[in-house]
């Protein structure tokens, strides 16, 4: 589909307010992070879209994962707010492929979850340092 077609899906499309719907990973091996990204959150690799291979996250929003392989990847944050029947889970796949998880966004902590804002939540890297978070509350901010 070209830029200037018709979007097909006009239901779709957001009605009031400014929405995140994709960002670019930046990766080494595009499909091992994607793979990665998607089994330890439950989730599913999409088909591959030009140079992109997505992990659409269920809420309108899809990490695409770009390659780039002659390149130093650069470490970005991705924090995933998860429901607290699935923290369990996703910490038992972190430990089941031999990721050390941490408390603290510093990884100063192994091993251990923190109890912030009423919830759970950790942090590990992907296979390229993103320094992944899930989380079963969100932040309260000011």
């Amino acid at each position: 589909m070209s830029h200037d077609q018709q979007y097909p899906h006009e239901s779709l499309l957001p009605t009031a307010g400014v929405q995140l719907n994709h960002t670019a990973v930046y990766a080494s091996d595009r499909r091992l992070s994607a793979e990665f990204l998607a089994a330890v959150l439950g989730l599913e690799v999409g088909a591959p879209f030009g140079p992109f291979l997505p992990v659409d996250l269920g809420n309108g929003v899809t990490l695409d994962f770009y390659e780039k392989r002659n390149e130093p990847i650069q470490s970005q944050h991705y924090a995933f707010l998860i429901p607290d029947e699935q923290f369990d889970a996703v910490i038992a796949r972190l430990d089941a492929v031999g990721v050390t998880y941490y408390a603290d966004p510093g990884h100063t902590e192994p091993g251990r979850t923190n109890g912030w804002f009423g919830g759970r939540g950790a942090y590990f890297d992907d296979p390229d340092g993103h320094n992944m978070e899930v989380m079963t509350r969100p932040y309260a901010r000011p």
